[in-house]
C-alpha cells in the first residue's frame, strides 16, 4: 500500500488509543472501550461483506481510497448497528465517514 508502512490494525490501535480508548485485540478484530462506549473495530483492507451483527457500535478501518466502496456495501447491507469508517491516507492521517441518521 504505497508509502504506508504500518498495518491497518496498528493504525486503528494508534487512533483509538490517542482518543483515550482502552484497546484489546482478539484475532483480526479489536475492542475499544471508553466509559460506557464499546466499539468493535474491524480492519478491512478490501471492501468485504460486513458482519451481520456485533454490538451497537462498529468501526471499520480501511485505506482512504476504499472508503467509498465500503460505505456503499454497508449502506446496501443496512446492518443493525451504528457504524463508522476510518480511511487511512498515505500520509498516515485519516478521514472518518459514518452512517447518516
Amino acid at each position: 500500500m504505497g508509502t504506508v508502512n504500518t498495518t491497518l490494525m496498528q493504525e486503528a490501535e494508534s487512533i483509538f488509543t490517542d482518543l483515550g480508548y482502552a484497546v484489546s485485540t482478539a484475532g483480526g478484530e479489536m475492542r475499544a472501550e471508553r466509559k460506557w462506549r464499546v466499539v468493535q473495530v474491524t480492519p478491512m483492507a478490501e471492501p468485504d461483506d460486513p458482519p451481520a451483527s456485533s454490538g451497537q457500535l462498529r468501526c471499520f478501518v480501511t485505506w482512504a481510497e476504499r472508503v467509498g466502496a465500503l460505505e456503499r456495501r454497508l449502506t446496501r447491507a443496512d446492518p443493525d448497528y451504528d457504524w463508522a469508517i476510518i480511511g487511512i491516507r498515505d500520509d498516515e492521517e485519516y478521514v472518518v465517514s459514518r452512517r447518516s441518521s
